[in-house]
């Protein structure tokens, strides 16, 4: 098979590769080994958000709803129907994705790919793929620490977890980053009964620390225990499950359960794609290196998504494969723009641009911020959630929005303004002076940058501190 454009991986950085590449007028053939969609769409974001939104309803009808008004007797939750409406989802969603490369005209061939030269891929049991540029988009895998007794079946990565016929009634989380805490979270509300272990002394420690605080603080009050700043030493099975021993700042401990999620990172899918042989610079902790337009060392061949570093963020990996595409019709288009982050625990937290912390590195005192409470936030009292807030922080000689942070039901709808305002380079008093719809949870945003200018309508005025007496 002869084509312009070959893509080898389905996933969230390939297949708009692919359909791009179509639109611009290219014969494209996107090679897949697996389903369509890769990680983020049948064992990753799509089916866990499903779950979440699961999680959401027992709390509802086990807490909130009474709050609300509304007596719901006898819920429990039925996981079977969980599972099957989770699997619903994904399976509608891979149809979909292939009825869009059909329309577009993109060639889809099975099964496994690897360079055989600079401008072939051999497909096992399948053609072989001859082309002028192609798009390496093969996604990551979980990996796990070297920690003795962890390759124990009781321990599982996130597609293991997807995948259990029942809840655990006692689940232990290795690692307290984004998938950690969300599985966290989710089986919370399932009523397991949570462990977290994480290495570092905090909960997603890459986040704002405010963000922080109210995550771990929240989970406390929910009941999920977290030993932090705990080194894994030691997997243990037993009659009843399994044990996970740590070395902790207190000294070792350890906590039992019936599975164990290994969530300690991910890294790129590199092995066995022949890179070498064609030249492509690459490492297995950092992926396929590129510049940015995502082309390679290789002139003709692009990477793009998880396997080439850049985000492990499929909403990153849409954008990635497009520029690639773009490029490769001989366009110059370069990865711009600020990529949010976003958590969906109970409660959600979501950001986009620096933290505080990253700011004042940057700015030093000149940095400034602004946050408004969702305990002030009418909606949020509707929601029966005031959990959270909305942060701001900006500085500079301009007063240039540099980052937001949002904690709180629905923060990562919310976090799409702040991605919008950043893009802009809209200053605080452009945020402040904006007429937001009332009422919704989305005011804390201008709330926010109203507080950071020091003219807060619906918070009290900060009190003066008081001089010193000389």
């Amino acid at each position: 098979m002869d084509v312009d454009v070959a893509v080898l991986g389905g996933g969230p950085g390939g297949y708009p590769a692919a359909i791009r590449a179509a639109q611009l007028g290219l014969s494209v053939a996107l090679i897949e080994q697996g389903n369509l969609g890769g990680t983020c769409l049948n064992v990753g974001c799509i089916p866990t958000k499903a779950w979440v939104q699961s999680a959401h309803a027992m709390k509802d009808a086990t807490e909130t709803f009474a709050h609300l008004g509304v007596a719901v007797t006898g819920a429990a939750l039925d996981f079977d129907q969980v599972q099957k409406n989770k699997d619903g989802i994904v399976h509608a969603l891979v149809s979909g994705v292939g009825g869009l490369l059909k329309a577009n005209g993109v060639t889809v061939v099975n099964g496994k790919g690897r360079f055989s030269t600079p401008n072939t891929i051999v497909v096992e049991g399948g053609e072989d793929v001859h082309f002028k540029s192609a798009v390496i988009a093969t996604g990551s895998h979980p990996v796990r620490p070297p920690v003795e007794g962890i390759d124990s079946a009781k321990c599982v990565d996130s597609t293991g977890l997807l995948a259990v016929a029942e809840a655990p009634k006692r689940l232990i989380v290795l690692g307290g980053g984004v998938i950690g805490c969300e599985f966290a979270s989710i089986f919370n509300h399932f009523g397991s009964e949570v462990t977290i272990v994480e290495f570092m002394p905090h909960l997603i420690p890459n986040e704002d620390a405010d963000a922080i605080k109210t995550l771990e603080k929240s989970f406390k009050s929910h009941g999920i225990a977290m030993h932090l700043g705990a080194k894994a030493t030691r997997v243990e099975e037993t009659g009843a499950g399994v044990t996970l021993h740590f070395e902790g700042a207190d000294g070792p401990g350890s906590v039992e359960g019936d599975l164990i999620l290994v969530s300690t990172g991910r890294a790129p899918n590199v092995l066995g794609l022949g890179l070498d042989d064609i030249g492509v610079a690459h490492d297995e902790k950092r992926g396929i290196r590129t510049d940015g337009t995502r082309r390679t060392g290789q002139p003709h061949i692009y990477a793009v998504g998880d396997v080439a570093g850049y985000w492990q963020l499929a909403h990153s990996a849409f954008k990635e494969g497009e520029i690639a595409a773009e490029n490769i019709a001989g366009h110059h288009v370069e990865m711009s723009g600020h990529v949010p982050r976003c958590i969906y625990t109970d409660p959600e937290v979501a950001a986009v641009g620096l933290t505080e912390a990253q700011a004042r590195e940057t700015y030093g005192d000149d940095i400034k911020t602004g946050s408004f409470p969702f305990a002030a936030i009418a909606r949020a009292a509707m929601y029966a959630d005031k959990t959270g807030f909305v942060k701001t922080i900006h500085g500079g000689p301009y007063d240039e929005l540099l980052g937001v942070v949002v904690v709180g039901i629905n923060a990562t709808e919310i976090i799409n303004a702040g991605v919008i305002a950043l893009d802009a380079e809209a200053t605080i008093e452009t945020v402040a002076d904006s007429i937001a719809a009332h009422p919704t949870l989305a005011e804390g945003f201008k709330e926010a940058g109203l507080v950071a200018l020091g003219r807060p309508i619906h918070l009290p005025p900060m009190k003066k501190r008081a001089v010193p007496a000389a």
